[in-house]
């Protein structure tokens, strides 16, 4: 009994060593760095508080609630509706998306990112950077200094959605190992890490088995 115990410990332990490498070397990055700045936001510039006045009738039939807010000198509305977020102009009327001149300056105002590219995403990649924000959505690739970074805008709200480094990509690299899912990084309750997480407790529990059977040997 004690020699087959010792079998499927040995091989269980080979056989998941890797992945318990790659959980101590991703949860010790995770530890050692501040959430904040792995989401950018380092890279935001605050915006001292404006204030405003609600001129014309006001008219939001489908909206649960309100509110208002300036994209860039424009003032506009927030409704949430059963069918999510949407802006509209003071008098209810829907907005027009911000061109891509209007975005750059978007972007130089509310961030230290100076912009160089700027495209108009419309389909999503697996695992790409701006997942889980609605699409379309601009990429403005620029530089902050010297170090390389993408900022994401919603073009009808002109709010900036995901701001994405070097420190992010890594972070999301160690994510997907983490979780065991290397393609879209988003399924914490994936196949693997069932499977993986179930074959760990088995390993440590027959380590621990063993070492008490070992022990009762000795002394007896």
């Amino acid at each position: 009994m004690n020699r087959l115990l010792r079998q499927i410990h040995k091989y269980l332990s080979l056989g998941i060593s890797i992945q318990l490498l790659l959980w101590t070397i991703s949860g010790i990055y995770f530890s050692f760095n501040n959430i904040g700045d792995i989401r950018g936001e380092q890279y935001l510039v605050d915006q001292p508080p404006r204030s405003f006045s609600i001129v014309g009738p006001q008219d939001f039939p489908q909206a649960q609630n309100i509110s208002y807010f300036y994209r860039l000198d424009e003032l506009l509305v927030s409704a949430q509706t059963d069918d999510g977020t949407l802006i509209y102009q003071q008098d209810g009327s829907p907005v027009d998306a911000l061109t891509e001149a209007q975005v750059k300056t978007l972007v130089e105002q509310n961030t230290t990112v100076i912009p160089d590219t700027i495209s108009l995403l419309t389909e999503a990649e697996p695992g790409a950077e701006f997942r889980g924000r609605a699409l379309p959505i601009y990429r403005i690739e620029g530089l902050s200094g010297d170090e390389p970074v993408n900022v994401y805008v919603n073009p009808d709200s002109g709010k900036i959605v995901a701001v994405r480094s070097d420190a992010w990509r890594t972070w999301d690299f160690l994510w997907g190992l983490h979780i065991m899912d290397w393609t879209e990084r988003d399924d914490f309750g994936n196949i693997f890490i069932r499977v993986f997480s179930i074959l760990a407790l088995i390993s440590s529990l027959s380590g621990i088995l063993l070492y008490f059977k070992m022990r009762r040997r000795r002394l007896g």
